[in-house]
């Protein structure tokens, strides 16, 4: 393990793990180390911990911003309110579950599936418009007033905005708040802390952003998809819901990625994985062929654009990939 500055790299040996793939992990490390905006790297495989180590930032056990990556939760959120029978399912239409009336126009149309798939058909509050959004007197208000760019269910248009939609409609079905519905369903049965995180003028929870998890917590997350939805014999969210998150249903114009509810698609190191991003270079990665979870923290206050630090990631999560 990487102690002090300068000390040599190594992880330990596992049990049917050679000393030429431990060699190679090895070589992984030293390079993920130089990496002078990644806080914290843990690898599984099998559910054995291949690597963990917190390079700098706060500790493996100490929950981190994972920003975007909060939108995948929020996605397994969805599937587990589902399953409890809080909503009806992913057709069931948004604004009857906000409890408000309709546009008269394609918004009224708008199911949880389009929010869960980034295809709302509203303008984005990301990128340049997420502070005026962020400034707004109602986040949900203000996201669903946005322009028009198309029926609900067609283009992928990238919105923070959307998930907060969602993350309002799951709390107000529950009954509950969004942190208590990640904090009893994902955070207790899976012995993860999540504290409160950023909330809207009217309280609600943002939905698709700024929740923390720690590294171990992420990885563990990762377990558990990675388990069908399963982990300890602890049946957290449906297979069902895992297999179906799991198909192309948009394809994203930055990356090329197809994404499914609240996962990127893609390949690393040949093979199929789904991963979840965050702003700065936060990742979790599930990779069923290899049965391997690779969980990522980085600065969440510097960028990470696919042409620099998470192009950077990618080939980090390849090289793991294609050396264990």
């Amino acid at each position: 393990m990487l102690v002090t500055a300068g000390a040599a790299l190594s992880v330990p040996m596992i049990a049917g793990a050679s000393y030429a793939q431990t060699a190679r992990i090895n070589d992984v490390i030293r390079n993920a180390a130089r990496m002078d905006q990644l806080h914290a790297l843990v690898v599984t495989q099998g559910g054995q911990r291949l690597f963990d180590e917190a390079f700098r930032g706060p500790s493996l056990e100490r929950p981190a911003n994972v920003k975007s990556v909060s939108k995948t939760l929020v996605a397994l959120l969805t599937g587990i309110a589902i399953e409890r029978g809080v909503i009806e399912s992913v057709d069931q239409r948004v604004l009857p579950l906000l409890g408000r009336s309709g546009f008269g126009d394609a918004r009224d149309q708008m199911t949880v599936a389009d929010l869960l798939t980034m295809r709302a058909g509203v303008a984005s509050t990301s990128g340049g418009n997420y502070g005026a959004w962020v400034s707004s007197s109602d986040w949900v208000e203000y996201a669903l007033d946005q322009p028009l760019q198309g029926p609900p269910g067609q283009r992928f248009i990238y919105s923070t905005g959307g998930w907060h939609i969602l993350g309002a409609a799951l709390s107000r079905a529950s009954g509950q708040s969004l942190h208590r519905l990640a904090q009893e369903w994902l955070g207790n049965p899976l012995d993860i802390a999540i504290p409160p995180w950023v909330a809207d003028p009217q309280g609600r929870y943002l939905g698709g952003n700024d929740m923390a998890v720690s590294p171990l917590g992420l990885a563990r997350i990762g377990q558990m998809v990675l388990g069908g939805g399963q982990i300890g014999g602890q049946r957290i969210v449906s297979e069902s819901w895992i297999q179906r998150s799991w198909q192309a249903r948009a394809r994203s114009p930055f990356s090329g990625d197809q994404y499914g509810y609240g996962w990127f698609l893609t390949r690393f190191g040949g093979q199929f994985a789904a991963y979840a991003r965050g702003y700065g270079g936060q990742m979790l990665v599930v990779q069923p062929e290899r049965q391997l979870v690779v969980a990522i923290t980085s600065d969440p206050n510097r960028p990470a654009r696919s042409g620099g630090y998470f192009g950077d990631l990618r080939r980090l999560v390849d090289d793991i990939t294609a050396r264990v």
